[in-house]
């Protein structure tokens, strides 16, 4: 052998090399689509953390309500709950199923405000006073959604001016 063909011994050859190309090229992709993944995932954990966030503010602005409301009207389906808060204000808390949406309405005025989105059900169930002239309890119950995931989220207020 002459000295120039030693040299070329050693390396690799055209074949090895799209071997090794087209492995690396596999792992780049494999690692891609792991990332996105996680990306993808990433951002459905955040869109429901903040849903839930969102509906636990106006589950907390609720329950503050009704433990010091009064002169609850008994006669609300179960998707509303009008009454008087501590500051003589009439209002309704309603969750309407056509948009998915839960409403403050203010009754002097009929302002609407809306305290939460995304809502694919909502009840509020009433226990009254052994007279049965008022509501003694509410509990709440909210099924809220992003995307394809479904929470729910349940909360209670005992309405202090009827406790005995």
């Amino acid at each position: 052998m002459t000295e120039r063909q030693d040299k070329f011994t050693g390396g690799f050859t055209i074949v090895e090399l799209l071997i090794s190309l087209a492995i690396a090229a596999l792992l780049l992709a494999a690692i891609a689509v792991a990332f996105n993944a996680s990306v993808i995932n990433y951002r459905e954990n955040e869109d429901i953390f903040k849903t839930v966030n969102n509906t636990r503010q106006a589950l907390s602005r609720i329950t503050t309500d009704l433990r010091t409301g009064h002169s609850f009207k008994l006669d609300d389906p179960d998707y509303k709950c009008t009454f008087f808060t501590a500051g003589n204000k009439d209002i309704t808390y309603e969750y309407r199923i056509a948009n998915n949406n839960l409403y403050l309405i203010t009754n002097s005025d009929n302002q609407e405000y809306l305290l939460c989105d995304n809502v694919s059900s909502m009840s509020f169930i009433k226990t009254l006073t052994d007279e049965g002239t008022d509501v003694k309890s509410v509990q709440i119950s909210m099924t809220v959604f992003s995307g394809n995931i479904q929470r729910t989220i349940s909360a209670a207020a005992v309405v202090r001016k009827n406790l005995k």
